[in-house]
């Protein structure tokens, strides 16, 4: 599956931690309204092999990928691909996580900041590098910057990313961006407030379109 093709309409990957379990239906009628066509689950999320694959079970039909993040060992990778996560989302660069991934025929998008750790994260088999925590070493025009010498390597905005700021990922030069707790609160999610969800999930699609 080329990823990045799939997900050019809609260029934004949702990010599911501590989502409770049983809000799975919920979560995808919630992002089939609004236009997400992406969602991951953190690997350190409560159940979150369970969790994905219900998550599965609502998606297809909807056209909905579902994957898994914070991937950080292999025993994490193991549990993704055997509950069917359909791309992989780390939070650093592992030459064997990358291997591995790409061994199973899942697109990987992995984790690196500093333009040695991209280029790195590419040529070891990355579909795109998630540029993380992207909020804390100057947002939109750290994007910026990279973009100059690294004009042929998709990147992901992740960090501190909001309705507020999702359109200066992109007119920084971001193929993707992805977003959590801005969003996806867990705080929402255990309340089932899923139309200020909803709500907010609209304004940042809106602004990435």
């Amino acid at each position: 599956m080329d990823l990045l093709e799939f997900l050019k309409p809609m260029p934004v990957v949702g990010i599911l931690r501590d989502i409770p379990q049983g809000a799975e239906e919920a979560c995808v009628e919630t992002a089939a309204k609004c236009g997400l066509k992406a969602i991951e689950v953190t690997m350190n999320t409560a159940g979150a092999t369970s969790i994905i694959k219900k998550l599965k079970d609502c998606a297809g039909s909807y056209g909905i990928l579902v994957g898994a993040g914070t991937v950080r060992h292999e025993s994490d990778l193991e549990k993704a691909v055997n509950a069917g996560a359909e791309f992989i989302v780390t939070p650093n660069t592992r030459k064997e996580i990358i291997r591995l991934s790409n061994t199973a025929g899942i697109p990987i998008i992995p984790g690196a900041l500093s333009p040695t750790e991209v280029q790195k994260a590419y040529d070891l088999g990355a579909a795109a590098v998630k540029i993380f925590p992207v909020n804390c070493v100057g947002g939109p025009d750290y994007i910026k910057a990279l973009r100059g010498p690294f004009r042929d390597i998709p990147l992901m905005a992740c960090g501190g990313v909001n309705p507020q700021n999702a359109k200066a990922y992109m007119e920084a030069g971001a193929n993707l961006v992805s977003f959590g707790g801005s969003i996806f609160n867990p705080t929402l999610m255990s309340s089932g407030n899923w139309d200020e969800i909803g709500r907010r999930l609209k304004e940042l699609l809106a602004a990435c379109a």
